[in-house]
């Protein structure tokens, strides 16, 4: 996976004021429809609500992966989109171990890339569950700054594997 293309700067965000699930899902559905700008940033809202309600996407640990699947295309391409927000204050996401999440990458995946979507889902959890990788995020204080951590840490994995 590389992040660079699932990413961009203009999606990634140090938000301040968030203080529920709903708006940082309302904030997340806004960074995702820069990237997939023939879907309305409401229905990508509607999207990312209806799969919190299969089940939480908090990982633990300040982390959750909210995601949704769309049928969109880019041009004639189909193509995942990503985001990512550091919140100033973690939010309930109703994670195993009962943190607040204030690290949030979320997703919005073609309906038809299944496999595409478990791998991506995976490599995400693997990059999270780095605490000293989450600990760098978090002490990052402008997007451009967050942005290189997120594409820095990539690269570092490619690199050694």
């Amino acid at each position: 996976m590389n992040i660079n293309h699932l990413i961009a700067p203009d999606r990634v965000r140090c938000l301040d004021g968030i203080s529920s699930k709903k708006r940082a899902l309302e904030s997340l559905s806004d960074l995702l429809g820069k990237g997939a700008s023939e879907i309305d940033p409401v229905d990508i809202f509607h999207q990312l609500v209806e799969r919190e309600r299969l089940g939480s996407t908090g990982l633990g640990h300040g982390v959750a992966l909210p995601h949704g699947r769309l049928d969109f295309h880019t041009g004639s391409q189909e193509k995942t989109v990503g985001c990512f927000v550091k919140l100033d204050h973690g939010v309930d996401f109703d994670s195993p171990d009962a943190q607040p999440a204030d690290l949030l990458f979320a997703l919005l995946v073609p309906e038809q890339c299944t496999d595409e979507h478990l791998k991506i889902l995976a490599a995400l959890a693997g990059m999270f569950s780095d605490s000293e990788f989450c600990e760098q995020l978090r002490s990052c204080i402008t997007d451009r700054d967050l942005y290189a951590h997120l594409a820095g840490w990539m690269h570092e994995h490619q690199a050694a594997s």
